[in-house]
């Protein structure tokens, strides 16, 4: 099955994320696949493509989290996120400055710098497992969902 779904900003390029454990980046004029990428333990959950457009984000069951540069097809980063799989990975922000956003099962979601990947804020609270996170335009709040059925807002 496929877990997850991402566009690309210009809109030509698609990725999913699945149970296999791969990553596929689609090009929605030709309906092919044009990149494989591998290197996660377990399934795909989530991607995203960074504001940059050259850049993805992908979260899995092996708790880890990895930064994809799409022009050298490999991953550049490695983040030991969480200590549960990573539910859900957001980027959010410009180009010139942006951040990712994780959820997991741990019942944490936790925002991450661009320079080195290195995390900023662990948002705790919940009494379940966190499946979604995300930001608002501003980046002024962060909102996270889970499985305690209830969703929480925090001023970042």
């Amino acid at each position: 099955p496929v877990y997850s779904i991402s566009f690309h900003r210009d809109g030509s390029l698609l990725a999913t994320g699945g149970l296999d454990s791969y990553c596929r980046v689609w090009d929605l004029r030709t309906g092919r696949a044009v990149l494989f990428l591998e290197g996660h333990l377990k399934s795909v959950l989530s991607c995203d493509f960074a504001p940059d457009g050259y850049h993805l984000g992908t979260g899995s069951e092996d708790n880890s989290c990895k930064i994809w540069d799409l022009r050298q097809h490999k991953s550049i980063y490695s983040i030991p996120a969480h200590n549960n799989m990573v539910t859900y990975c957001k980027f959010a922000g410009t180009p010139n400055n942006s951040m990712l956003l994780t959820a997991s099962y741990d019942s944490t979601a936790k925002v991450w710098s661009h320079k080195g990947w290195m995390p900023l804020k662990s948002l705790s609270g919940h009494d379940n497992k966190v499946m979604c996170v995300d930001c608002s335009w501003d980046k002024k709040y962060i909102v996270t969902a889970s499985y305690d059925r209830t969703f929480k807002i925090v001023d970042e």
